[in-house]
């Protein structure tokens, strides 16, 4: 198995409060909405310093806040950040405050060695960004009671990569491990896979058992080896026929299009996506029911809606996140425990999810899966996705400075971040 880690926010001295809006996680993602402003990082290993250049190309300067006395990252990745010209380092600096009203406004911070205290106001009709690169938490909950595990919750493997069980491999930034980095984390993998390539050709030996081959395909269904235009690929198209398969009810994909070219793309995108399972069909609708253009709302086959709409092409992560919402509509859907299941259908007052995303945003399908199956299970809700890059307006609106970004019945409440169902409905309750 491979898997990573993912950036949290951790407290800091000072009794640190975030108010308002516009604390960003992921600076791949949110960059952008930060272009000609000033943005504060904190932090000081390599995730801090590498982030804090990429930041640069949009920024109109960064400052970096570091709690230590200096980077602990290579020398040559601190190097390069403390020699940019668009970056000032500031060591042995904690955050004791950060507020604002509707996006960040205010930020203070103090030198731990002198006491001084910096006040930074962003300037009228201006906000800026804070990135925060201070800490690491692994996605490791998946072996949680299977291998052992360090107290910061990394995976312990030997030299091989395995770990504390029996048959089980980790690699990647998920291990314990002195740096983390693409290039470690794929020679990690190909460690791990040669290993289990081993354990598997003797454990064979051993049993005498060898996995056969299937001898016949008449049990799937047919479907062509590739789409007319190529939109899809060969792994794409194994998840679509696996997921279409297991689909209880046919949908249909209601389209609403202006003349834009978004608007063919994403005509093109739903015939060839239907094209794949007699349980899709494509139809259009009157673009003067949609407020945002273009958009597909998804259907049963009666007429009615299911609350599922998207309204961009559903593209990059969100192409699993679509296609699951599909399943999710037509049943049975991903499974539900009966606690979060009696907690949706509890939910008795009309809500209408936005949810504001990025298509290259890796935080962003949890919080819509989550969000598109407590619509599935419950009539009043309604889960629209919007990908942001397209719809400047409601940037503005909500004053998104990060992606995800929920909006609950037009503003009624706006939330940041990824949220798993069980955390989605605290909110919601």
């Amino acid at each position: 198995m491979a898997t990573g880690a993912h950036p949290r926010m951790v407290g800091f001295q000072g009794e640190a409060q975030f108010r308002g809006r516009g604390v960003a996680y992921c600076a791949t993602c949110d960059g952008e909405f930060f272009t000609g402003k000033d943005v504060f990082v904190v932090g000081g290993g390599f995730a801090a310093a590498e982030e804090s250049v990429f930041l640069t190309k949009y920024a109109r300067h960064v400052t970096i806040l570091i709690r230590g006395e200096d980077f602990t990252c290579a020398q040559a990745t601190a190097d390069a950040t403390r020699n940019h010209e668009k970056i000032t380092v500031l060591t042995n600096t904690v955050v004791e405050e950060v507020s604002g009203d509707t996006a960040l406004r205010f930020i203070r911070y103090r030198n731990t060695e002198t006491g001084q205290v910096t006040k930074y106001h962003a300037a009228d009709g201006e906000t800026f960004g804070v990135f925060i690169f201070a800490g690491y938490e692994p996605a490791t909950e998946l072996v949680q009671g299977l291998a052992d595990l360090n107290e910061q919750g990394y995976i312990l493997t030997d030299r091989s990569q395995k770990t504390t069980a029996d048959g089980l491999y980790a690699a990647g930034d998920v291990c314990v491990k002195p740096l983390r980095q693409v290039v470690t984390a794929v020679g990690d993998g190909a460690l791990a896979a040669t290993e289990l390539e081993r354990l598997c050709a003797a454990m064979q030996a051993r049993t005498g058992l060898h996995p056969q081959p299937p001898t016949s395909r008449a049990e799937e269904p047919e479907h062509p080896a590739k789409t007319g235009n190529g939109l899809f690929t060969g792994d794409m198209l194994s998840q679509l026929h696996t997921v279409f398969a297991r689909m209880a009810a046919p949908l249909i994909l209601r389209i609403y299009l202006d003349e834009t070219p978004l608007s063919a793309e994403l005509r093109q995108y739903m015939e060839e996506l239907a094209a794949q399972s007699g349980k899709l069909s494509v139809e259009l609708g009157d673009p003067a029911d949609v407020d945002h253009l273009p958009c597909v709302r998804v259907f049963q086959a009666d007429g009615g809606w299911t609350g599922l709409a998207f309204h961009g092409v559903p593209g990059g992560h969100e192409f699993t996140s679509f296609v699951l919402g599909l399943y999710n509509a037509a049943g049975p859907g991903q499974a539900l425990d009966e606690e979060s299941r009696t907690a949706i259908q509890a939910l008795q007052k009309p809500m209408d999810l936005q949810i504001l995303v990025s298509l290259s945003c890796t935080m962003c399908p949890e919080l819509v899966t989550a969000a598109q199956r407590i619509a599935a299970e419950n009539p009043n809700i309604t889960a629209q996705v919007y990908d942001l890059n397209h719809f400047p307006d409601l940037r503005e609106k909500y004053q998104v400075m990060s992606v995800p970004c929920l909006v609950v019945n037009s503003g009624e409440q706006v939330s940041f971040g990824k949220k798993s169902i069980r955390q989605l409905l605290e909110l919601l309750t």
